[in-house]
């Protein structure tokens, strides 16, 4: 069986089939949230003019759900293909399959969940089909396109940003799952489905499913929504863009002084599995970059703390980490290092390679004696940067 014929079968469901998957919506009014791509998005299709597509944004915003609908408003077929499992060879032969059924007529969308997957060679090999019209391109990602799409691929499509599901799309969400499944949920449970799946609709109806299940009839109350979830669900890739996101945070609590927020950071990049030494790193940079002298134990509290998490490794190794990220945040702030260093490294890019004096030259031989080296009195920058201040301590003023 082809992917045509896959994605030509009937929209009912199949014995068995998730929860998540029956109730994805049919129509541009069942869906849930994500209002202003979808109201650009909806008069795109049903103008008939739908241009090559990127969807980004977290797991479970509607990714897939809108690129079916746009398929199906345009009366286009609708070919799925994932970037961790298909290959140029596949691709060959959904453009193959397109080209036909355009002779026929009709119009393929070619939807390409994880497009970040693809590397560079396989992004290209899918260019000249989107410029050529034989299919329209609707990818799928959940890391910045600016990064992870090559830029032609990028130029001839149009990017949405989707957000993560608010509270209130959730329990709009969670509303359809219970009356699907025919069961209740008590107050606390309710609240605890939505807060467990962190802004995904997917994972949110996975855990009603199973939590309905352990519930065994009853309605579903905590323990048995605890159960579904198990460990927290944290949004966090180590090499996307969660992981600049969150570090940033972290940085910039600790430059605002607060000390509660640099925990919570810290907190959310541990228990999603950062690497603590990466984080290590980061507060030694801050220790001399943005205290500096203003207090000068915070290097050797965040060094200290880089040893002893190396040294110990997890799960000991947060509680250095979390002493040296208070410390930081209650630590006076000061730029004067990297401020200090820039300056200078802007009069040396100015000046160019100015001659040290005489009187600073090692006299290490008899001839550069004879030739002053070592001699002499007078400062110790070059006369030509002579009163060039690069520093202003604070007593200074």
């Amino acid at each position: 069986m082809t992917q045509s014929d896959l994605f030509g079968a009937s929209d009912e469901p199949a014995p068995g089939e998730p929860l998540a998957s029956r109730l994805r919506p049919r129509t541009f009014d069942d869906l849930v949230g994500q209002r202003r791509a979808v109201d650009v998005l909806r008069r795109l299709a049903e103008s008939g003019s739908l241009p090559s597509l990127v969807l980004w944004g977290p797991p479970g915003s509607g990714k897939t759900t809108l690129g079916r609908l746009l398929a199906t408003v345009t009366d286009s077929r609708f070919v799925q293909l994932s970037a961790v499992t298909a290959g140029v060879a596949d691709l060959r032969r959904v453009v193959a399959e397109a080209r036909e059924a355009r002779r026929a007529g009709r119009r393929t969308v070619l939807f390409i969940d994880e497009l970040h997957r693809f590397n560079k060679a396989q992004q290209d090999a899918v260019l000249p089909h989107v410029e050529d019209g034989t299919v329209t391109l609707i990818g799928a990602t959940t890391e910045n396109p600016s990064f992870e799409v090559i830029a032609p691929l990028l130029s001839r499509s149009r990017v949405f940003r989707l957000e993560a599901l608010t509270e209130e799309e959730l329990r709009a969400v969670l509303e359809r799952g219970l009356a699907d499944l025919e069961a209740a949920a008590s107050d606390d449970a309710r609240t605890a489905l939505v807060s467990g799946s962190r802004g995904d609709a997917r994972v949110l109806l996975n855990a009603v499913e199973t939590a309905n299940a352990l519930a065994a009839g009853a309605a579903i109350e905590v323990a048995h929504v605890e159960q579904a979830l198990q460990q927290g669900h944290l949004l966090y890739d180590r090499a996307g863009d969660q992981h600049y996101d969150t570090i940033s945070a972290l940085i910039k609590s600790v430059r605002g002084s607060d000390p509660e927020a640099a925990v919570y950071w810290l907190a959310r990049m541990l228990e999603a599995g950062e690497d603590p030494m990466f984080v290590a790193r980061r507060l030694v940079i801050l220790a001399s970059e943005d205290i500096g002298l203003a207090d000068p134990m915070a290097l050797p509290v965040a060094v200290a703390a880089q040893q002893a998490a190396h040294f110990i490794g997890l799960p000991e190794a947060l509680h250095p980490l979390t002493e040296a990220a208070i410390y930081l945040a209650r630590a006076p702030k000061s730029r004067l290092v990297p401020d200090a260093y820039g300056a200078a490294a802007a009069a040396v890019k100015r000046t160019g390679n100015l001659p040290v004096p005489l009187h600073l030259r090692n006299a290490v031989t008899g001839l550069m004696r004879d030739m002053g080296y070592g001699k002499g009195e007078g400062g110790f920058l070059p006369p030509e940067l002579e009163g060039q201040r690069f520093t202003t301590l604070p007593e200074d003023g």
